[in-house]
């Protein structure tokens, strides 16, 4: 074992990160964005465009995680030799910095709803009603309790820590979907749901807005550009082999994406058959968290005693996908402290998180002014540049030979395989182009 901390299982590191991977975005963007793009054709496209473009960059990140065996900032200031690769590390760790500040404001509301469900139960009112109102209190009381959560867990370390919980989390997230799945497909109006998840649309599948619906889906669902890929990447095991390794971390997220979709469409639909109103004014599914924190409670409180218990299970499960995503997302700039500034892992941690969650209350503050102006300056303009950036790095600073030794670890014979074949060429010339027309089409659509 190194001092930095490594993985201590192939499965240890596919969870970890699948979880980083597999966060609110899975499990309340994609579903909505399935349902209002045409059904299984988007479904379909996203698969397609996952393995087209977020496997490439999710590549890069975890070939040079590895390669350089340190954080983001002192990883790339290796590969460019030069002060633009460092900037780019910093940026990275500002960038995912300001993710997890709203990002915390959300998990804090996850826990409200966890909590209430359990209020409801035991007939505490008083506290039910505080849960459930928006107030600057329950925001901030709650958002402390999610960063404590993501800090006591991230303090750990990578595999005491990180590795832990994900071990126990993720499988625990998939195991209540599947049974909140099978609840949902036996109520009236679920039909209705599966046809509308399941039955392509296929005229729809060149339309330029469901393209670049489905391309964002993939590449932010794997949490790219920000550094959590590479720095979980730095922590795997010289023997692995990156390629399958990558491979097996974009079908578990992409797995639990689909499954997720299996859960809320169907479930808006039995919500639908229960009297609770799923269709915007515009005749679009309710979407966000107008799906997540009215429709679907309004459905839970139609089953009668059973809901509760459905409630309970639901915000658990998006409790446990908001944590998975927290803590790589943390541990990011707590690793270029800890190995840059040698401070202690447990200082830097509390540090930071006292940091970020002084950001979040700012944002609470002022939360009409800039929650929304935070999610769109880090999701849809600061973490596509960034994966330009590595795919820039990937494919034209960094020398194709040390990428080659890199890969030589875990596979003497990657030079034959196909994947040598494509990827280095696919991450210089079409990774970029993609990512250059989607940011373009975002910034002007």
């Amino acid at each position: 074992m190194s001092a930095r901390g490594e993985f201590s299982s192939k499965l240890g590191f596919i969870l970890a990160a699948a979880g980083s991977a597999v966060g609110l975005g899975n499990i309340w963007g994609f579903p909505t964005q399935v349902a209002s793009n045409g059904g299984a054709a988007f479904v379909l496209v996203y698969i397609v465009l996952a393995f087209l473009l977020a496997y490439p960059v999710l590549m890069a990140e975890l070939i040079i995680g590895r390669a350089n065996r340190s954080n983001m900032v002192d990883a790339l200031g290796k590969v460019s030799g030069s002060k633009i690769g460092r900037l780019t590390g910093i940026w990275g760790g500002i960038t995912v910095s300001m993710i997890l500040a709203f990002y915390a404001i959300v998990g804090g509301w996850m826990i409200a709803f966890f909590l209430q469900s359990i209020t409801e139960v035991i007939g505490a009112d008083t506290a039910s009603a505080w849960l459930t109102e928006f107030s600057l209190s329950r925001n901030l009381i709650l958002c402390a309790v999610f960063m404590a959560l993501t800090a006591s867990i991230v303090s750990g370390g990578v595999s005491n820590g990180i590795e832990r919980w994900s071990v126990r989390l993720m499988p625990t997230l998939i195991i209540i979907i599947v049974l909140l799945i099978l609840y949902v497909s036996f109520q009236d109006g679920a039909i209705d749901g599966w046809k509308t998840y399941l039955l392509p649309d296929f005229s729809r599948v060149w339309q330029p807005d469901l393209l670049i619906s489905a391309m964002g889906q993939a590449f932010f669902s794997m949490s790219l550009g920000v550094g959590t890929m590479l720095v979980y990447g730095s922590y795997v095991s010289k023997s692995e082999n990156l390629p399958t390794l990558g491979a097996s971390v974009a079908l578990v997220d992409i797995g639990v994406a689909i499954l997720a979709g299996m859960l809320i469409i169907p479930a808006m639909y039995v919500a639908l058959a229960n009297g609770v109103e799923i269709f915007a004014a515009d005749g679009s599914l309710i979407e966000g968290d107008s799906l997540i924190f009215t429709v679907l409670p309004a459905l839970f409180d139609s089953m009668a005693g059973i809901g509760l218990f459905v409630g309970l299970a639901f915000f658990a499960l998006m409790v446990i996908a908001a944590l998975t995503s927290s803590i790589s997302m943390l541990e990011v700039p707590v690793a270029y402290l800890v190995e840059s500034k040698n401070l202690g892992r447990k200082r830097s941690v509390w540090m930071l998180a006292a940091g970020i969650y002084v950001a979040s209350v700012t944002i609470m503050l002022n939360f009409e002014q800039l929650f929304g102006l935070v999610i769109s300056a880090t999701t849809q303009y600061s973490q596509p540049l960034l994966g330009l950036a590595l795919c820039i790095f990937a494919g034209w600073v960094w020398r194709r030979d040390a990428i080659l030794r890199e890969l030589k670890h875990g596979n003497e014979d990657i030079e034959g395989t196909l994947f040598w074949k494509i990827w280095p060429w696919y991450i210089r010339f079409v990774c970029p182009v993609i990512i250059i027309l989607m940011f373009y089409r975002s910034v002007t659509g």
